[in-house]
């Protein structure tokens, strides 16, 4: 599988605002910190989390966004509610700070043009986050396409189930977009050919709980994408198939394995041995952070992410058509 190495700029005079100190806020707060950032503070406008990170850290927490913006953070990471999200990054733009949001970027696509404009007026470096691209599976997957281990790629499936998504802004389709990114990532543009939701009733919510979708892809690749998060049990995996062969992947027997065309297995790659799941967190922020000192564009950017967000939105309304 392939290495990541960090790029090893020096990042003394480089400071971040992390914009919400939920879990996901605080991994970003200690792994900035980790990769040796000159100056870490952070924004919640819950006194309950501020209190919390405060116990935890010693880092400034402000209650305020207006006057954590005074203090010229270099970058801002938005890891506010992603009704926030947009709202947030909008300020933070327009006061020259670099942009990492969490995903999706946005549970709409309000305000989204307005955001990448400005972004691209003030030349930041933006990025939606992606973390799946950064673990050693779904990368080596990548790379394997790219070199055309399996010949020319004709379709393939993948898989989330997770009873843990979010209920509030969440709904298969956003909270597990990164099968989507991915499926985007690996094969290109496409258009949602057709998708059929359920909603998470046996868990007592009417969002779209579980969700099949057809993307065709214009490389010609047709991938269905299997998201859900009423299954009581964990499954991340996928498969692609091809000209001369099959990849597979399973996120809980950690390597990608190679099926050549006579259904033999060809290779198999390993995930690096002790490789823990912070690490692609610590990697896709080390990838921002190099972006920003090299100032060039990330792999995720937030108008390249848009296709992904649009294409969970067309399936929500999709739904909520056919439950009204």
């Amino acid at each position: 599988m392939p290495e990541r190495i960090h790029g090893g700029h020096d990042r003394s005079n480089v400071s971040v605002l992390v914009a919400g100190c939920g879990s996901i806020g605080r991994r970003h707060i200690q792994n900035a910190l980790s990769l040796n950032v000159g100056r870490v503070f952070a924004f919640d406008a819950s006194e309950t989390q501020r209190k919390s990170l405060r116990n935890e850290s010693d880092i400034c927490v402000l209650d305020n966004l207006a006057d954590a913006l005074r203090l010229s953070p270099t970058a801002v990471v938005v890891a506010t509610p992603t009704d926030q999200h947009v709202a947030v990054a909008l300020e933070a733009a327009r006061h020259g700070c670099h942009l990492l949001i969490e995903k999706p970027v946005s549970h709409s696509l309000g305000d989204i043009d307005r955001l990448c404009a400005e972004i691209e007026r003030r030349g930041l470096v933006s990025m939606t986050a992606c973390n799946m691209r950064f673990h050693p599976g779904p990368a080596t997957v990548k790379q394997l396409i790219d070199v055309r281990t399996i010949g020319r790629v004709l379709a393939s499936q993948d898989y989330r189930q997770s009873y843990s998504a979010s209920r509030q802004w969440g709904g298969a389709a956003l909270d597990c977009i990164h099968e989507i990114d991915l499926a985007l990532w690996y094969f290109g543009s496409a258009e949602l050919v057709a998708s059929a939701s359920l909603p998470a009733d046996t868990i007592g919510l009417q969002v779209d709980g579980l969700t099949e979708m057809i993307l065709l892809h214009h490389t010609g690749v047709l991938s269905s994408v299997h998201l859900n998060f009423v299954q009581q049990d964990y499954r991340r995996a996928c498969e692609i198939i091809g000209s001369l062969g099959t990849i597979y992947w399973d996120f809980s027997l950690g390597h990608v394995r190679v099926v050549g065309a006579d259904g033999v297995a060809t290779k198999q790659f390993e995930q690096p041995a002790g490789w823990k799941i912070n690490q692609m967190y610590v990697d896709e922020l080390d990838h921002f952070f190099s972006c920003i000192a090299e100032q060039r564009s990330t792999i995720n950017p937030v108008r390249a992410s848009l296709e992904s967000l649009r294409i969970a939105l067309t399936v929500r309304a999709s739904m909520a058509k056919r439950v009204a």
